[in-house]
Formats: C-alpha cells, structure tokens, sequence
C-alpha cells in the first residue's frame, strides 16, 4: 500500500518536472517590464533576463539606480523612472512602454518594488508609515497592473507578483504584512477573471533574504527611531527591557537572511519563460519548509511556535 502511493508521489513530482521544463519560444522577441530595479531582486532579475535574451524594461526609482543598471547590462535593456505612488508617472511609464511593444503587447509584467517599515510592534508605528508601505506594496502595485493590463492581455502574457511569505503567516510586522496579503488577494481574484484572456498570474512568496530593505545597520537603526518617538504611554507599557530583547532578536533574525537571491529571481524566470508556470512560488528553505508548513497548522499551535520565545512587556498581565 505505502509503496504504491509513493510511487503515485514519484510520478506526481516526475510529471510536473517535465511539464516545467518546457520553455516558450521567441525569447528574444517577448518583453517584460520589471518595477523596483534599482537594486535587490529586481536588479538582478533585470540582468538575468538580459542574459537570458529577453527584452528587458526596466523601472527605476533614481536615475542613479538606472544608470548602474545600463552600465551592467546590454544594450537591450532600456530603463524608465518610476514612482509607483503616483498616477501620472504610473502612466507615463505606460505610454513608454506602450511605445516600445506595439503590437506584440508585453509580454510580462514583474510587480517588483516594495517597501518594508521598521521591525517593530504594531503599536509603535504612526498611522503614515501605515499610509507609505500601502502606497507602494499594495495601491501601487494594483495602479501598475491595471495600467499595463491591456498591454499584458495584448500579448497573452504573464504578470508576476512578488508578495511574502509574510502574506501567508502574518507574526510581525502588521502593516507589511497586511500588504502582501493584499497582493494574494489580488493576484488570486485576477488569475481567475483573467483565465478565459489566457493570460497567466503567479505569486512569488521568499522567505527571509538579505536585500536593502533587511540591511542590518539600517534596519536597527529605524527600530531605535522608531522607539524614541513612541509616545511615553506605549514605552511605559512595553518597557526597555522588552525593547533590548526585542532589538536583539531582530538582529539575530537579519543575520540569518540568506544571501542567495537567486532562489527568488529563477522563480521569478520560471514563471515568465515556462509553458507551465506555477500559481504560487515559495522561495528559499524556511518559506519552503518552515512557514509553509505552518500555515496549515491550527491557528492556536501556530501562534504558540512562533511566539514562544517573544519577550514580555513590562505591563503584561
């Protein structure tokens, strides 16, 4: 009995590998726009597709950022500036883009950029930084994809949405995580309506990686910016104590973000280049492994493993 259900398993597994193999023709004809290219995953998905052949379309943030990516890549690659909060750069960006694809449409659409607030509790935020991640990882990525939609289902394209693994098991981080859960919401209410137009939708989920967004002295430091303006109520509830260990446990997690981005980017290519894309990508060993799994336990279990070492506050009953 066992033995033949882990041959079903086998060929399950055996089956999909050979349907994932299989990569689209005229590479070297099909374009794809990238946002959030300055730097991260971003940069390096843009250099791995001009690699790889494709026409790469670029979105920067800063003209510096572009100017580093240009001087890298070959002369395929063509950047924009881009502010993802913004209608009219949105729209500008799209006409450029427009101007590029005529008639072939693009045929991906990369929803890169994104912001993350300081590691801290809920509480310590102010309602703008609430306002700013927003902005960027849920409005902006939703402005982006409806701007560039008819240009996507032109070509029968793909879009790929970089969400979180902390847009399936939300533990810290509130607001960052209530803006990839956004992104699962929204990429799985367009795959569906846009399944008759054959145009694809995937999710790409990474785990803990070390990008500018996780560097470690930037990061600390917004924590302890963070801190000095929590008004003294709040400091008084969780106490210093409960912040030094707090602080300390956020640098000894940022250490352990992997530095291989590549286990992000080449999911990133495999749903662009492959016949078969999945509908969600789970990227490095602890999304895979880790968290993952976890989401499927029950609620109060996994609320007990993931914050069974947090420390107390200084009021807690």
């Amino acid at each position: 009995m066992w033995l033949y259900l882990a041959a079903l398993v086998g060929l399950y597994y055996l089956l999909r590998w050979y349907r994932e193999r299989q990569v689209v023709s005229d590479l070297r004809d099909k374009y794809v726009f990238i946002t959030g290219c300055d730097s991260g995953f971003g940069n390096l998905l843009a250099r791995q597709l001009d690699l790889r052949g494709l026409r790469v379309l670029a979105a920067c943030l800063t003209e510096k950022g572009a100017e580093q990516l240009r001087d890298q890549t070959s002369d395929r690659l063509e950047t924009v500036i881009l502010d993802v909060t913004k209608t009219e750069s949105i729209s500008a960006a799209t006409e450029w883009v427009k101007e590029r694809v005529g008639d072939r449409g693009l045929w991906g659409l990369v929803n890169n950029a994104g912001i993350f607030h300081p590691l801290c509790c809920t509480e310590w935020l102010k309602i703008e930084t609430y306002v700013d991640v927003l902005k960027v990882n849920l409005i902006g990525l939703m402005e982006v994809t409806l701007s560039m939609l008819p240009l996507v289902r032109k070509a029968q394209g793909r879009i790929v949405n970089v969400s979180s693994i902390l847009g399936r098991v939300a533990f810290f981080g509130g607001v960052y995580c209530s803006s990839k859960y956004g992104v699962e919401a929204f990429s799985d209410v367009l795959r569906r309506e846009l399944q008759h137009f054959r145009v694809k939708i995937s999710i790409v989920e990474p785990g803990y990686f070390r990008t500018g967004m996780t560097d470690l002295l930037w990061s600390l430091g917004r924590i302890k910016e963070a801190w000095e303006e929590v008004p003294s109520h709040i400091k008084e509830a969780y106490g210093q104590k409960f912040f030094d260990a707090h602080h300390n446990g956020v640098k000894q997690g940022l250490l352990r973000c992997s530095t291989n981005l590549n286990l992000v980017t080449d999911c990133m290519e495999h749903a662009l280049i492959s016949v078969h894309p999945r509908t969600r990508y789970s990227a490095g060993w602890d999304s895979q492994f880790f968290f993952i799994p976890l989401s499927y336990l029950p609620t109060s279990l996994a609320d007990y493993i993931l914050t069974r070492s947090w420390p107390k506050p200084a009021q807690a009953v």
